[in-house]
């Protein structure tokens, strides 16, 4: 991956779901509701398992998890670290909203 591709993909993630928690922050009126879930995502987008596969074979299904994680490469993982940085930041944003006194926040 070239630098202005990492680039541009860790905006992209940063902006993604920053928006995506400011929204769900904001109608949810709950702060880190995206902080909290961006872990689970971040499952969703790595394994190559299917969801029902963790209840029928769990065993399997982490330990596929597992190193499908530790496989990850660098940019991989800055890539979904600039995601979850957007997502703490958005919950930083509609605390600092509602402490200033909106309501709608």
């Amino acid at each position: 991956m070239s630098l202005p591709q990492l680039l541009i993909s860790m905006l992209l993630f940063l902006i993604l779901f920053f928006g995506i928690g400011f929204l769900l922050n904001m109608v949810l009126r709950s702060t880190w509701i995206m902080a909290v879930a961006y872990p689970i995502i971040v499952i969703f987008i790595v394994d190559n398992v299917s969801f029902f596969q963790y209840f029928t074979a769990p065993a399997t299904s982490f330990s596929l998890l597992w190193q499908g994680l530790i496989a990850l490469k660098f940019v991989d993982v800055l890539v979904l670290t600039s995601g979850f940085i957007g997502a703490i930041v958005a919950g930083i944003v509609i605390r600092m909203l509602r402490v200033r006194g909106y309501q709608m926040f």
